[in-house]
C-alpha cells in the first residue's frame, strides 16, 4: 500500500473567504515503512496572510513573496499524490483547500484536468480514527504525540513537513506500530528495494536464562489431589496419574 501523510498550511480558515494555500508537506510510506521520498513546497498564494495565520505557522507575507504559484507547481504535485491514500489529521480542512485550488485552476485552463482528490486518492483522516480510538479526550496532533510519547520539542510553530513527519509516527504508534521491520541493519540497497511485502524479522542475541521452578505448597497439593479424585469419580481419564512426581513424590491410588 502506498501512503502519502500529508498537511497543508494556508492564508486563513476558510477556503470559501478566498484563503489559499502557502505550504504543502507529504512524506510517502509504502507498506508502512518510510521510503524517503517527500514533496515539500511554499506557495505564493497572491493575497495577504491573516496575522492570526501567522501566529500559528510563522510563515508571513514577505516569506512566500518569491515562491512559486501554486499553478506552477501543481502537475508535480498531482503526481506525487495521485492513487495513493492520503493520510491526513483533520482532512476535511486539508482536501477543502487543495480541491479548491485545483477547481480555480482548472478555471484558468479551462478543462477540469485535476482533481477533485477523492475520486484519484483515498483519504483516512486521523482525526476522526483518534476520536474514535479515544472518545472524550482531546486529539490534537500535539495531545497524541503525548499519548504515544513521540518527541516533537521542535515542533515550535506548525509547519507542514515537519507536521507531515510527526503525523507519520503518530499514525503509526495508533494504528499498531510499524511493521515491516528490517532483516538486518545492514542489509544492502538490493535486499531492500526487493523487499516489498510480508514480514522480516530481525532476530535478537539475547543470554540465555534459567527458568525458575517453584513448587507447590501442600494447601496446592491438596487441592490438586481432590480435582484429579473428582476426575476418577467422574469416569474421565486421568493422566496426571502417569507422573506422580508431579504429585510431590506419590503415586495416585488407581
Amino acid at each position: 500500500m502506498r501512503q502519502i501523510i500529508l498537511d497543508t498550511e494556508t492564508t486563513g480558515i476558510d477556503p470559501r473567504d478566498g484563503h489559499r494555500l502557502i505550504e504543502i508537506g507529504a512524506v510517502e510510506m509504502v507498506n508502512r515503512r518510510l521510503t524517503g521520498n517527500r514533496y515539500h513546497q511554499y506557495i505564493n498564494p497572491e493575497r495577504d496572510i491573516e496575522a492570526e495565520a501567522v501566529g500559528v505557522h510563522g510563515i508571513t507575507n514577505e516569506r512566500v513573496a518569491d515562491e512559486p504559484l501554486f499553478a506552477e507547481v501543481a502537475d508535480a504535485f498531482w503526481a506525487f499524490i495521485e492513487g495513493a491514500e492520503l493520510v491526513i489529521h483533520n482532512a476535511p480542512f486539508d482536501v477543502g483547500f487543495i480541491d479548491h485550488e485545483l477547481e480555480r485552476l482548472n478555471a484558468l485552463r479551462g478543462e477540469p484536468r485535476l482533481g477533485p482528490v477523492s475520486e484519484h486518492c483515498r483519504i483516512l483522516d486521523t482525526l476522526t480514527l483518534a476520536r474514535d480510538k479515544h472518545p472524550g479526550q482531546r486529539n490534537s496532533l500535539d495531545a497524541l504525540c503525548k499519548r504515544y510519547e513521540i518527541e516533537n520539542g521542535h515542533r515550535v510553530l506548525h509547519g507542514a513537513l515537519l507536521d507531515a513527519e510527526i503525523l507519520a509516527d503518530v499514525y503509526l504508534a495508533m494504528t499498531g506500530g510499524q511493521t515491516m521491520l528490517s532483516l538486518d541493519a545492514s542489509a544492502t540497497a538490493e535486499g531492500r528495494a526487493g523487499d516489498q511485502g510480508g514480514l522480516a524479522i530481525r532476530r535478537l542475541s539475547l543470554p540465555a536464562g534459567q527458568l525458575r521452578v517453584v513448587p507447590p505448597d501442600e494447601t496446592e497439593l491438596a487441592a490438586h489431589r481432590a480435582k484429579l479424585e473428582r476426575i476418577r469419580e467422574a469416569g474421565g481419564e486421568c493422566r496426571w496419574d502417569d507422573y506422580p512426581e508431579l504429585l510431590g513424590g506419590e503415586a495416585a491410588s488407581p
